[in-house]
């Protein structure tokens, strides 16, 4: 049916197993959590997402850092460096 929806469209030809990976990147760079990316794609765990899609999300552990500030610290200005060398 994909097929010939495309054909039908005059799309540039795009195999399947692309644009699924591209759901799947686009999601977890738009911040879904990877246990719900994982259940899209059917993966069996969650282990299998991560290791197939993890370099799409380099800045996972700086957006930890960033959430976990504005939990402690709210929206106020910190300057995290100095924290660091106190």
């Amino acid at each position: 049916m994909y097929y010939n929806l495309r054909k039908k469209a005059d799309v540039t030809p795009i195999n399947f197993h692309s644009i699924r990976h591209t759901h799947a990147s686009l999601m977890l760079k738009q911040g879904v959590h990877p246990k719900v990316v994982s259940e899209r794609l059917g993966h069996s765990n969650i282990s299998i997402t991560l290791d197939t899609y993890s370099h799409v999300i380099p800045g996972l552990q700086q957006a930890a850092i960033d959430h976990f500030d504005d939990v402690l610290f709210g929206s106020q200005t910190v300057d995290k460096k100095a924290m660091v060398e106190e």
